[in-house]
């Protein structure tokens, strides 16, 4: 935790005073002068049941109005348990920054609120940007630390079923069906089935791989992470300390094996979801569900989780002259290791982050590789700059840090990766200067925001550079 600075902690704490009092007032007037003219509002189901941004002094005025009503929010008070209030800056603007907890009539939540200047009205500070984001639901909260589930059943109770074989019934579903099923067992999928299961709510993962990890696990043989341990938690159990930065795809791989024993997730592997149609009547969903036997299963759970992912459909490109090869033809997602290929002429056909490894892989084990390129591609460095996306999670808690992004609204997140897209060009200038002279296409992202933003919106179209690029601009690729 950060120290505590009374000014700054004396100034958040004001206003978050002031900010209730306002949700009670008949008069608009008291609310309206504690945002700035041009301040966002980002809630996170906490006041609307939504997820919404609202920008602008009078709309968040009216939002807000319109939904205090209603949720009834108080309490607001600074974190304790969370970092201090400090100043910081953000998107470029330096800013009093604070983290605060507060509740609803429905729940408890948790928010930011970061204060600026308001150089039109005596420099007073007003809240630049406003986060308030739902944690649990009143009556259902996680059954953690000294709410956590006893066991007595099971140490003391030496007739009947034991544990083990409890959850074997419980995953069978034998005689009953899930309330949500999530389709698809990696990284999204385990992370809200975990949080399903805590909050009680029975859950079946269905995922069409032969074993839990396979998503990874069958991916080329030098695969590793291209961003750092310190993103890729999953709930409730983060990583050892002692992993390494960069996870290798197996380790992952045997990871989520032990998460889903350990958080007793219910998974199918040889599981394919077929179909599903969805009765209004009676608000269940009936899904077909194939197994690698040929069996069908039909369910009928209330939810559906669709957590397939972004980035493992392949996208295979018509090519009319391909067909004519005589040679091997096979898309990235089927590449194991380039021990086959010793000696022989390699085209490997795209420059993302796939194309690229790819190609290095296919180098070092002896190939003659050339790597075509249809359209420019972001290129940054592994470190430092891929990662100063990141550079918050270097230090602080993962749950202020998670929630610090939250927070952002969508033109300061821009703003701010702009920023870091400059910076990265300054510190990959001889790489970067390199490949243009070899006549690589180059570019940084819509509107210059740089890779994550091209993630986002596209799924791919850059390349964390772990030597493949310097293998290009010195001619050996």
């Amino acid at each position: 935790m950060l120290d505590r600075t009374d000014d700054i902690s004396i100034a958040a704490e004001n206003w978050l005073a002031q900010f209730e009092t306002a949700l009670a007032e008949p008069d608009d007037g008291l609310l309206k002068a504690l945002f700035h003219p041009d301040s966002y509002w980002r809630d996170v189901l906490a006041l609307s049941w939504s997820l919404q941004t609202i920008n602008g002094a009078n709309a968040i005025l009216t939002e807000l109005k319109t939904h205090a009503h209603r949720a009834a929010p108080g309490g607001f008070q600074i974190d304790p348990d969370r970092a201090a209030p400090r100043r910081v800056t953000r998107a470029g603007t330096n800013a009093i920054e604070a983290i605060f907890k507060f509740e609803t009539a429905q729940g408890r939540g948790s928010g930011i609120l970061r204060l600026i200047p308001d150089d039109g009205d005596g420099n007073r500070l007003k809240a630049w940007t406003l986060l308030t984001a739902l944690n649990e639901l009143k009556g259902f909260e996680e059954q953690q630390g000294g709410s956590r589930p006893r066991g007595e059943a099971y140490s003391r109770d030496f007739r009947g079923p034991n544990w083990l074989d409890l959850r074997k019934a419980a995953a069978e579903y034998a005689d009953h069906d899930p309330v949500a099923l999530v389709v698809g067992g990696g990284q999204a999928g385990l992370s809200i089935a975990a949080r399903l299961k805590q909050l009680q709510i029975d859950t079946l993962i269905v995922d069409r791989e032969a074993r839990i990890g396979d998503n990874w696990r069958n991916r080329y043989h030098a695969l590793t992470l291209h961003n750092q341990v310190q993103v890729n938690h999953l709930p409730y159990m983060p990583f050892p300390p002692n992993w390494p930065v960069y996870i290798p795809k197996d380790k992952l791989a045997n990871w989520f094996e032990a998460y889903v024993d350990a958080m007793e997730l219910n998974y199918w592997t040889g599981t394919e979801f077929e179909s599903g149609a969805y009765d209004e009547a009676e608000g269940r969903w009936s899904v077909v569900l194939r197994r690698t036997d040929g069996s069908k299963r039909v369910l009928h759970p209330r939810h559906v989780v669709m957590a397939t992912g972004v980035s493992g459909i392949p996208n295979l490109p018509d090519i009319p002259s391909l067909k004519n090869f005589a040679g091997t033809v096979l898309h990235s997602s089927q590449y194991g290791d380039g021990e086959a290929w010793q000696g022989k002429k390699a085209l490997v056909i795209g420059t993302g982050n796939s194309g690229h490894d790819i190609a290095q892989d296919l180098y070092s084990s002896g190939a003659e590789v050339t790597l075509v390129q249809r359209s420019p591609t972001l290129i940054t460095n592994i470190e430092p700059s891929a990662q100063l996306a990141y550079a918050a999670y270097n230090e602080g808690t993962l749950e202020d840090n998670d929630l610090i992004t939250t927070s952002m609204p969508l033109p300061l997140a821009k703003k701010s990766h702009q920023s870091i897209t400059e910076l990265s060009k300054e510190l990959d200038k001889d790489l970067l200067d390199g490949l243009r002279r070899k006549g690589f296409k180059l570019d940084y992202g819509e509107d210059g925001t740089g890779w994550q933003f091209k993630y986002l919106t596209r799924g791919g179209g850059y390349y964390f550079n772990v030597g493949c690029s310097d293998l290009v601009v010195r001619g050996e690729i």
